[in-house]
């Protein structure tokens, strides 16, 4: 299924387009596959990961602060709803890829069906990138918002994840969310909260797998 999602990704893929890669196994799928279409293209990427396997494949890779627009951008996510409302959790690298979707013309998702729902389920936590001094403000705020924060812990060495830009990564579970835009307003206004693995208004187009079939959702 990731294999058919990332070749149906690719078709979307014109030469001299850039074109922004999320993270995950279906995009390094779709690394390969342009490596081996020899389409002329620019990449620009949130991802160590994704960054070194476009190295190992020979895509032409930007850095993320030179560019101002992207055309296309893939990625993944943990849940999608039928508004496009997406979440993302584990990664730690959602305020470069909200970065990348908010200069995108097109955001799209790649993902099988068990990730798609009416309304967003809320099986995962909402991951947020917070600035070191804001951390017992930010705790505060979302305590008041009826949230409960956990300071991620890193499981390689003792003490928190730290994101790539030396802020804290914090996990934030709300029992009941009446109201999505809402939620991700008042998230967005507490100062020292950088951002949210919670899309709203980002994503264009999904490109959804079963095992039977491959189609989209959105976009043009």
């Amino acid at each position: 299924m990731k294999r058919r999602s990332a070749k149906a990704a690719l078709e979307l893929i014109e030469d001299g387009m850039i074109v922004g890669l999320g993270g995950g196994e279906t995009i390094c799928y779709l690394v390969e596959y342009l490596s081996e279409s020899h389409k002329d293209i620019k990449v620009v990427t949130p991802s160590f990961a994704t960054e070194q396997a476009c190295v190992k494949a020979g895509l032409d890779l930007l850095p993320l602060w030179s560019v101002d627009h992207v055309d296309l951008s893939f990625d993944g996510c943990d849940e999608v709803d039928q508004h496009m409302n997406a979440l993302k959790s584990g990664g730690a690298i959602h305020t470069r890829e909200k970065l990348i979707a908010s200069m995108s013309d097109r955001y799209i998702l790649l993902i099988d069906e068990s990730k798609s729902f009416i309304t967003l389920p809320f099986n995962h936590d909402i991951t947020c990138e917070v600035l070191k001094d804001a951390y017992s403000y930010v705790s505060r705020r979302i305590k008041e918002m009826g949230g409960e924060l956990v300071l991620r812990p890193n499981k390689s060495k003792a003490g928190p994840v730290i994101s790539d830009d030396g802020h804290f990564i914090v996990d934030v579970h709300f029992d009941i969310i009446d109201d999505i835009n809402e939620l991700n307003n008042k998230l967005n206004s507490i100062e020292g909260l950088i951002a949210t693995s919670l899309f709203v208004g980002l994503v264009t187009d999904l490109i959804i797998s079963n095992k039977e079939e491959t189609y989209r959702m959105g976009g043009k």
